[in-house]
Formats: C-alpha cells, structure tokens, sequence
C-alpha cells in the first residue's frame, strides 16, 4: 500500500474508534500497518487442503 492509502486507513479507523493521534505517530503506524498486512500476506497464500479440520480448542 501507498502511503496515502496506508494514511486513509489511518484516519479511519482513528476516527471510527474516536482514538486521536498525534501527527509525529503517523509514521509508526504507517510502518505496523505495513509489516502487519505482510503478514496477513504470508497467512492467505498458504493454502488448505480441503480435507483439513480445525485444531480443538484448550482451556487451561
């Protein structure tokens, strides 16, 4: 993503929470969102076989 869109993001989602930022934390975020959709990335291009079930759930 651009930085413009990466700003878009940004300002949407800070104002859909109503969580203000300051303008020198831009550039921070910017760099999360960046390494986080990378990872997103990594996750949807390993693919599933069909056959495969989910892993049960452990409660300590």
């Amino acid at each position: 993503m651009t930085d413009p869109e990466l700003d878009a993001w940004i300002d949407a989602g800070t104002a859909l929470l109503g969580i203000p930022i300051q303008p020198e934390w831009r550039a921070a975020i910017r760099l999360h969102l960046t390494i986080t959709f990378g990872h997103a990335g990594t996750v949807q291009a390993f693919k599933l076989p069909d056959e495969t079930d989910p892993a049960p759930v452990f409660r300590a």
